[in-house]
């Protein structure tokens, strides 16, 4: 009897041993790695977070008949490491601190948005993310003092395919210019 009042006052003492939650919020630390947020207005669908995500729980489906590319999100894969927020350029994913992520339905837990492709200005073929050339685009013409980067700037809109057929072209040229074959 002795012993089990001794072991009372112990309780009585100490307080509550265990947190409120889920009645209470939890408080969590700073840092924390909980649910990616995507801001889909700074987001150019570069797809670098899709390359980086371990469990490939980001995918980027291209539907080349709509000219879309479709950023999406599976949490019930996502690890929550962080991979993500890392490789983005632009700072679109950041990680919050929202870790109760239980739903009724599994496809709940699947987010997406569209984004539309670009045409190539030769052969009308969609090749890259419209969003990520237009971003391509105002980096090169911000050094305007390079002669290069205007150049790449005004070939943004053209496909890999036709601009190797270009160069190849003026290549061409220039060694039938020089007296070549």
């Amino acid at each position: 009897m002795k012993a089990m009042l001794k072991t009372l006052r112990n309780i009585l003492k100490t307080g509550d041993a265990t947190i409120k939650y889920p009645f209470a919020p939890y408080d969590t630390v700073p840092y924390m790695r909980g649910k990616p947020e995507h801001d889909l207005e700074k987001c150019i669908a570069c797809a670098a977070c899709a390359v980086a995500c371990p469990p490939n729980a980001i995918q980027m489906p291209t539907d080349l008949s709509a000219g879309t590319i479709t950023w999406s999100i599976d949490y019930g894969r996502c690890i929550f490491c962080g991979r993500c927020e890392e490789v983005c350029p632009v700072v679109a994913i950041k990680l919050t601190n929202e870790f109760e992520l239980a739903v009724a339905s599994k496809s709940d837990l699947i987010e997406d948005c569209t984004y539309t492709l670009q045409k190539c200005s030769k052969c009308g073929q969609y090749f890259a993310p419209r969003k990520e050339v237009d971003y391509a685009v105002r980096i090169m013409q911000a050094d305007k003092d390079n002669p290069e980067a205007q150049e790449a700037a005004r070939l943004a809109g053209i496909c890999p395919t036709c601009k190797r057929i270009a160069d190849a072209t003026a290549a061409q040229a220039a060694v039938r210019a020089q007296g070549g074959n």
